[in-house]
C-alpha cells in the first residue's frame, strides 16, 4: 500500500491547524503494517514526535473501563444489570429509575453532562473556568449530591456522554474485584497486553525523555507550552504510545485473544460493539453507542469501531474494523484537526478506498475552494469569503466601514453549498454554484463571481 496519500493529509492538516506532533500506527491482519511520528514531542528542543512517544489518550481509556467491566460480568463478579448503588454510595434514579452499570457503559444514564472533567482540564491549563476539587470518587460522590434532578430522561432512553459516569465505573471494578482500578487495568489489560510504555503515573512521564509536551493552541495559533492534567482516571487518565495502542487493537481484532491466551470472550467483545443507544448527529447513517466504543455499522460497507479522546492539551483517536481486520491509532500533543478524521482517511484508504468518498473530505476540498474575494457586476462591490471551522464569514472591509458575518453550511455538494445565517429575526442564505473553477455566489440582491 502507498502511504503518501495518508502522510500528504496529516501534513498539510497539522500545518493548518498548528499541531506540533503527531503519531500514527495502522494494523493489519494482526501484524503493524506502518507507523511513524510527525512533527515534535517538543518544539522549543526541536525533539521529534517518535510512535513510543508517551501521549494522553483521553477518553479512549473508556473502553478499556469497559473492558474491564466485561472481564469482572464474565467471572460473576458483576452483572450489567446491577445498579450503581451496589457499589457506589450514590443516589442516581432519574425519574424513579435505578441507574445500573449497562446505562453508565453507554452514557444512557438520562444524566446530561455535568463538565467534571471540562472545568478541571480548562483549570489546570490555565483557562478560565471553575475550581472542582475532584480528587477522588468520594470528591465526585459530593459534587454528585443531586445529579439526579439534572435528568432529562429515564435511563436507557437517551445517549448523554457522561464522563463521571465512566469514574463510577472504576470505583465499581475497584470494589468487585479489590484492587485499585489503576491496578486491575495494569494487571489484567497492559500487562498481558506487552503495553509496557502505557500508564496512569505522573512518575512515569516525569523520568520520560519520550513524554510529548503538552501545548494549548491559543486564539491565535500559537503554540503554548501547557500543564497536563494528571488525576483523571477511568474516564480518561491513560497515557500510552501509538505503538501499545495497537497492540490494543490487535486483542479486538482478535476477538480476545492475545498471544495465544483468550483474555476476554469474543462474545465480550461483541457485546461491546453492539451499538445499544443512538447517537447524536450520526456522519454516515444510523450509528450507536456500544460499551466504551462508538460504533458506526456503515462505514464505506463496514463496521467501525472507535473513539476520540481529549484533554485539551493532548488528544487521541483508536478505531478498527473487524471484518477487515484493520485498525489505527493517532496521538497528538495539542487539540487541532480532528484525529477521527485522520483515522478515518487513513482506514479508509487501508481499505482501498478514495478518501474523498468520506463526507468530511468532500466538504472540507469545497469549503477550500470557496475562499478568495468576489466582486459584483463589474466590480461595483467586492466582499470576502474566508472560513471559519465548517462555516464561512462573509467580509466586508473600507476605510470607514467594515462587517464580519458567520454563515453554517445547510447543505453542500461537489458543485453547490449552501449556507445561512440569521439577521434581523429573518433566515438569510448564502448559495455557491461551482463550475470548474468558475464559482458564483446567490446573495440577498446579488451575483458575484469569485475572482482571486
Amino acid at each position: 500500500m502507498d502511504w503518501q496519500v495518508v502522510e500528504g493529509y496529516v501534513f498539510e492538516k497539522m500545518r493548518k491547524t498548528n499541531l506540533p506532533g503527531l503519531s500514527i500506527a495502522a494494523v493489519k491482519d494482526g501484524e503493524i503494517v506502518y507507523a511513524r511520528g510527525f512533527g515534535f514531542r517538543d518544539v522549543e528542543s526541536g525533539a521529534p514526535m517518535t510512535t513510543q512517544t508517551r501521549v494522553g489518550i483521553g477518553s479512549v481509556t473508556k473502553s478499556f473501563t469497559a473492558l474491564a467491566t466485561m472481564m469482572l460480568v464474565e467471572e460473576g463478579k458483576l452483572s450489567l444489570d446491577d445498579t450503581i448503588d451496589k457499589f457506589v454510595s450514590i443516589s442516581l434514579r432519574p425519574f424513579g429509575e435505578p441507574v445500573r452499570l449497562r446505562h453508565l457503559l453507554t452514557h444512557s444514564s438520562g444524566i446530561p453532562a455535568l463538565a467534571y472533567a471540562e472545568a478541571f482540564i480548562r483549570h489546570v491549563v490555565g483557562e478560565d473556568a471553575p475550581w472542582l476539587p475532584i480528587a477522588s470518587v468520594d470528591d465526585l460522590k459530593a459534587f454528585m449530591s443531586d445529579a439526579e434532578s439534572w435528568a432529562v430522561a429515564k435511563p436507557g432512553e437517551k445517549f448523554f456522554y457522561l464522563n463521571e459516569g465512566y469514574l463510577l465505573l472504576g470505583r465499581t471494578i475497584e470494589v468487585a474485584s479489590g484492587k485499585s482500578y489503576e491496578a486491575f487495568v495494569k494487571e489484567r489489560i497492559l500487562e498481558p497486553l506487552d503495553m509496557t510504555r502505557t500508564t496512569f503515573r505522573r512518575e512515569d512521564t516525569a523520568s520520560d525523555p519520550d513524554w510529548a509536551t503538552p501545548y494549548v493552541i491559543d486564539r491565535d495559533g500559537k503554540q503554548i507550552p501547557s500543564r497536563f492534567p494528571f488525576g483523571i482516571s477511568a474516564d480518561g487518565g491513560l497515557i500510552s504510545t501509538v505503538l501499545d495502542l495497537s497492540n490494543y487493537l490487535r486483542l479486538y481484532l482478535a476477538r480476545g485473544k492475545w498471544k495465544g491466551t483468550q483474555l476476554v470472550s469474543p462474545e465480550s467483545i461483541e457485546q461491546m460493539e453492539t451499538p445499544y443507544v443512538p447517537l447524536p448527529s450520526p456522519l454516515f447513517g444510523a450509528e450507536g453507542y456500544g460499551f466504551g466504543w462508538s460504533v458506526y455499522p456503515n462505514f464505506l460497507g463496514h463496521k467501525l469501531v472507535a473513539h476520540s479522546g481529549s484533554v485539551l492539551v493532548h488528544t487521541a483517536f483508536a478505531g478498527y474494523i473487524p471484518d477487515a481486520g484493520i485498525g489505527v491509532a493517532v496521538l497528538a500533543n495539542a487539540s487541532g484537526h480532528p484525529l477521527s478524521q485522520i483515522g478515518m482517511v487513513t482506514l479508509a484508504t487501508m481499505l482501498g478506498k478514495d478518501p474523498e468518498m468520506l463526507p468530511f473530505v468532500r466538504h472540507d476540498k469545497l469549503l477550500e475552494k470557496l475562499v478568495g474575494r468576489y466582486e459584483t457586476y463589474k466590480g461595483t462591490m467586492s466582499l470576502q469569503v474566508s472560513r471559519k471551522g465548517d462555516g464561512i464569514l462573509l467580509e466586508t472591509k473600507g476605510k470607514l466601514l467594515e462587517s464580519s458575518i458567520p454563515f453554517l453550511p445547510e447543505e453542500i455538494s461537489d458543485t453547490y453549498a449552501r449556507f445561512f445565517t440569521v439577521q434581523h429575526s429573518r433566515k438569510v442564505v448564502a448559495e455557491f454554484f461551482v463550475d470548474g473553477e468558475k464559482i458564483t455566489l446567490l446573495y440577498e440582491r446579488y451575483k458575484l463571481v469569485k475572482v482571486g
